[in-house]
């Protein structure tokens, strides 16, 4: 098992920083991994280690704000534990799945749903109350099982991703939603871990300083989010998926 790799001290400085960053994004938009992930790769750790050990301080933005969200009256968790669970096995799964096959080629329609989210989002008059939902308990499992799986098979934007699902889809209120996607976001970060580090592919040194990075970026945005609402949440989320459609084309160009 890993602890560290050989960085120059400077480079833990900047992915903490990095990590505090996206951590403060991640708790209101999600995307966190789109800021987090790209800077381990730089640093010079390898794809598999540089995911794994991602997934791990993650976990630790993740489950920050959750607790701020329940906290604040806006996550039922015993109610969100069944589908934390499902999200849980999916994420198992495709965990399993991508340390055999390459991600390639999730980048090519990946930015494409990004966008569309975006519109979604950019048009949508009120985030902040519930609407009528739009598809049943069984079909919402089953997109956000999916959700899962992507999670721990490739996971740029699953905070994006969980929060359409249950806004556009599921009718949940805004606060509501951001709760249950940082909940399930966790579950899914737990069980990509446990898969990573099974198979040795995580820096639990480096990890648990950016983790403790991110926990206080996620502390810092959830508790931002609740007080300043939609005039905060609305733009930082468009904004977020907007630059992480642009970002995965320009990777492919």
């Amino acid at each position: 098992m890993e602890l560290f790799v050989g960085l120059d001290w400077y480079l833990y400085l900047v992915l903490m920083l990095v990590a505090f960053v996206a951590g403060f994004v991640d708790s209101i938009a999600g995307g966190g991994g789109m800021i987090t992930t790209p800077a381990l790769l730089l640093a010079g750790i390898p794809p598999h280690l540089a995911l794994g050990t991602n997934k791990l301080q993650s976990c630790f933005g993740s489950l920050s704000a959750s607790v701020q969200f329940y906290k604040k009256g806006h996550l039922d968790i015993k109610a969100s534990l069944p589908i934390a669970f499902i999200i849980f096995v999916a994420s198992i799964l495709g965990s399993l799945f991508v340390l055999t096959f390459s991600p390639a080629f999730l980048i090519k329609i990946v930015p494409l749903f990004l966008f569309l989210f975006g519109l979604y989002f950019l048009f949508s008059p009120r985030l902040d109350s519930a609407k009528e939902p739009k598809i049943g308990m069984v079909s919402l499992c089953f997109l956000l099982s999916i959700v899962g799986f992507y999670d721990g098979f490739f996971g740029a934007g699953t905070g994006s991703f969980f929060i359409f699902i249950l806004i556009a889809l599921a009718g949940n209120p805004l606060y509501s939603a951001l709760g249950k996607a940082k909940f399930f976001n966790f579950s899914s970060n737990i069980a990509a871990l446990i898969i990573f580090a099974l198979n040795k592919e995580v820096l639990f040194g480096l990890g648990i300083l950016m983790g403790l990075a991110q926990f206080m970026g996620a502390f810092l945005g959830a508790r931002l989010a609740i007080k300043i609402g939609s005039k905060l949440i609305k733009p930082l989320v468009v904004g977020v998926c907007m630059i992480m459609c642009i970002k995965l084309i320009y990777e492919q160009i």
